[in-house]
């Protein structure tokens, strides 16, 4: 069949019409599939799609804050989780997910406040009452733990939430020193579902502590079989060996937890105790030496957000894609100025650059390519305050600037305002620049 333009001009408006009449519904249809796929950036770009044309609809900002949250970005989840809030205060579940966010945040008195709220308008969910639990026992606060993991048992819930009810109690009445009843909830977790190692592993230790040792040895065992590369149940065992004064099986284990960790000073010191039981005195000295003698601090350490350092600043800014496309040229010149102040730029002629973008704002003040690109140049000179300005400057006058959130939130985040960096690379993500949630896995959480 004969092609001619006119054809073609037929199939190009055909495609473009098709391509107008997609609805926000569309969007959001597609964003729910894409997240069901795991393709969260997709997800969060036709969300924002569906936002863009129908702005009133809280089931987007909710979904779309669901996808930010699988990317681990936090603060833009609770962001979008808010305005779900706002626009249906009602919806138990926007409280429940951003209670998520704002515990991974570190928000805790926020989490408790949003799981309350999550309880009160859903009191039969068992996902918030175990959740809510979880925080609490991450809280220390292992009483109202327990009430909430009670609560979730007596609810009936499926078999994922019974288990990890049954667990979580367990590990909150070994703390309070009732190992009788955490083995009996590990044993009501392992009737629940057999196939986790960690029930197994926390029965045998707590079976330890009430001096059964050939329980001990069995649960351990069955543990290592589902996870043979965990130190602790290899030290435990060894550990319970020795009790059974079986020198020669106790040293094989601690010698396997060993070779996984090989810091795990109780591992060293178990080793010592059944080398000496064997008369190896020099081996157990010298195992007893590396844990006597360390100078290894055990002192807890405060979580900190990490900087970037500059030298990946210099590395991440340099590798920003500038989107520039020749610009008409007005009378006034100032697009030529901006176009030689940036190729002085990719040659490396910096000062040079910034005199000419200088010149190009002076006479165009609402250029945001020439503030943007200013503002590169001026990072790569150390100037770092002055280009926040300018990148700021480029977004006022463009607010869907992708790469300019995304490199004043490098510069903020490598100059220790986390927060606000975080908040930029955020924004950057949720505007198509993927590279931003690298960045907000590794620096925002």
């Amino acid at each position: 069949m004969k092609i001619t333009f006119f054809t073609i001009l037929i199939l190009l408006s055909f495609g473009f019409s098709v391509h107008a009449q997609q609805t926000a519904s569309d969007y959001f249809d597609s964003g729910v599939s894409k997240s069901r796929s795991g393709d969260y950036l997709g997800s969060i770009a036709a969300f924002s799609s569906a936002i863009s044309m129908n702005p009133e609809n809280p089931r987007s900002y909710f979904n779309r804050g669901l996808a930010k949250q699988a990317l681990k970005d936090h603060r833009g989840a609770i962001s979008d989780f808010d305005k779900a809030i706002q626009l249906a205060p009602k919806d138990a579940l926007s409280f429940h997910y951003r209670a998520i966010s704002r515990s991974s945040q570190d928000d805790n008195r926020g989490a408790v406040q949003d799981f309350n709220t999550s309880i009160e308008l859903s009191p039969n969910d068992p996902l918030s009452y175990l959740q809510r639990g979880v925080l609490f026992a991450k809280l220390n606060d292992l009483s109202l733990a327990i009430r909430d993991f009670n609560k979730v048992i007596d609810l009936g819930p499926g078999t994922t939430e019974k288990f990890q009810a049954y667990y979580s109690r367990g590990l909150c009445k070994a703390k309070l020193g009732d190992f009788k009843g955490a083995i009996t909830d590990y044993s009501s977790a392992i009737e629940t579902n057999a196939k986790h190692p960690q029930p197994f592993l926390e029965r045998g230790r707590n079976a330890i502590r009430v001096e059964d040792y050939e329980r001990a040895v069995a649960d351990l065992t069955e543990s290592l079989k589902m996870d043979a590369q965990n130190a602790d149940p290899y030290y435990l065992r060894g550990f319970a060996k020795s009790r059974l004064k079986d020198y020669n099986g106790a040293r094989t284990d601690f010698d396997n937890a060993l070779r996984i960790d090989p810091a795990l000073k109780e591992a060293y010191y178990g080793r010592g105790f059944v080398l000496a039981m064997l008369s190896n005195t020099k081996g157990a000295v010298t195992d007893l030496d590396r844990i006597l003698d360390s100078k290894t601090s055990n002192k807890e350490q405060k979580t900190q957000y990490v900087t970037i350092p500059k030298s990946q600043l210099d590395r991440l800014r340099d590798a920003v894609v500038t989107r520039v496309i020749i610009p008409d040229l007005s009378e006034d010149l100032s697009e030529g100025y901006f176009v030689r102040g940036y190729a002085q730029m990719k040659s490396g002629s910096m000062k040079e650059a910034l005199t000419d973008l200088n010149k190009s704002i002076e006479i165009n003040p609402i250029y945001p390519e020439a503030y943007f690109v200013r503002g590169l140049v001026r990072s790569s000179m150390g100037l770092q305050p002055e280009s926040v300005i300018d990148f700021g400057n480029a977004i006022k006058l463009k607010p869907d600037y992708a790469e300019a959130f995304y490199v004043r939130g490098l510069i903020k985040t490598s100059t220790g305002d986390t927060n606000a960096g975080c908040i930029d690379l955020s924004r950057a993500g949720e505007l198509g620049y993927a590279n931003a949630y690298t960045l907000i896995k590794d620096y925002c959480n």
